[in-house]
């Protein structure tokens, strides 16, 4: 298992100051933002690490020797955006960007993107699952064309009231994902699995390791911290942010020695990508790195 950092978390460095200040830290692997160059509706979201648009052949070399100068490795080029959008121009805006992230990690030889399924919010899964065959088919596709695999986060995307009813990734249970992968079989069709997600949804985490092993591509250390008295008061029914809150890992509800324990059990020997979204390490600069060398430390111990 490859210890690994999201780079969104540092949207404001470049991608050679995100390898070094990796590098130093001891961090193996980099999971990186690929945004379209335009503001974003969404914290962590609109960050931009590497244009796949303006890639070319040389800037892709550079990027690799760079990498293998600081022993810095890229697990994934990462994009995160509702590719199943209720606005049909928002839609295909996104699944064109995805389709270049698709070529960039070919050129790269990352050969990994991380996205979202994505989910018409308003309509019911089963309209959702129609749509997902007809729009995904042909990504995955794409993707097997250009030996590139592609890790869904099973992230609900429902966090308040911007994305209620259904959320906007549909990608959020097993039983969702056994769906999914019974439609679109591809092989190199699999889960970014962030076991934080489970957490709050109530969900047992460790089990889905064993049931899916052969369909975990690439993996998210993510924390989160449910408050019992909020969500009494609340109810589960409440937007998620009314009762719970990410963390970075150690600070939360994730039993990760347990978790990483049935990681170890399937044999899983891809990245760990440590994802921030702590609030209470964004003062500054100064706070974000000291949530990203104390998230190293602690999941280093796990994973060794």
């Amino acid at each position: 298992m490859k210890l690994g950092l999201l780079t969104s978390i540092l949207a404001d460095m470049s991608l050679e100051e995100i390898i070094d200040y990796a590098s130093a830290v001891g961090y193996e692997m980099l999971e990186v933002a690929c945004w379209p160059l335009e503001k974003a509706g969404r914290r962590y979201a609109g960050v931009n690490h590497i244009d796949v648009v303006n890639l070319t052949q040389d800037k892709a070399e550079s990027i690799r020797t760079y990498c293998n100068e600081k022993k810095v490795g890229i697990s994934a080029l990462a994009y995160y955006p509702n590719n199943l959008d209720e606005n049909i121009e928002n839609r295909k805006k996104s699944i064109d960007h995805l389709k270049k992230v698709i070529i960039a990690a070919e050129m790269l030889d990352v050969n990994m993107v991380t996205t979202f399924v994505g989910r018409m919010q308003n309509c019911n899964m089963e309209e959702n699952l129609v749509e997902y065959v007809k729009e995904w088919k042909p990504i995955v596709a794409f993707a097997r064309e250009h030996g590139v695999k592609i890790a869904i986060e099973n992230c609900p995307m429902l966090f308040g009231k911007e994305q209620w009813p259904g959320g906007q990734n549909m990608a959020c249970t097993p039983e969702i994902w056994k769906r999914m992968f019974d439609k679109i079989p591809d092989q190199n069709f699999g889960i970014n699995f962030d076991p934080s997600h489970f957490v709050w949804q109530m969900m047992d985490y460790i089990e889905p390791v064993y049931e899916f092993a052969d369909r975990i591509f690439h993996v998210h250390i993510k924390d989160i911290k449910v408050y019992n008295d909020k969500l009494n008061r609340v109810g589960v029914m409440a937007y998620p942010l009314e009762y719970m809150v990410p963390k970075i890992p150690g600070l939360g509800d994730v039993e990760w020695k347990r978790f990483i324990s049935a990681l170890t059990d399937i044999h899983y020997d891809g990245a760990a990508c440590i994802e921030i979204e702590d609030k209470a390490f964004e003062d500054d600069i100064t706070s974000i790195k000291k949530s990203i060398t104390q998230s190293y430390h602690y999941i280093r111990n796990f994973c060794v």
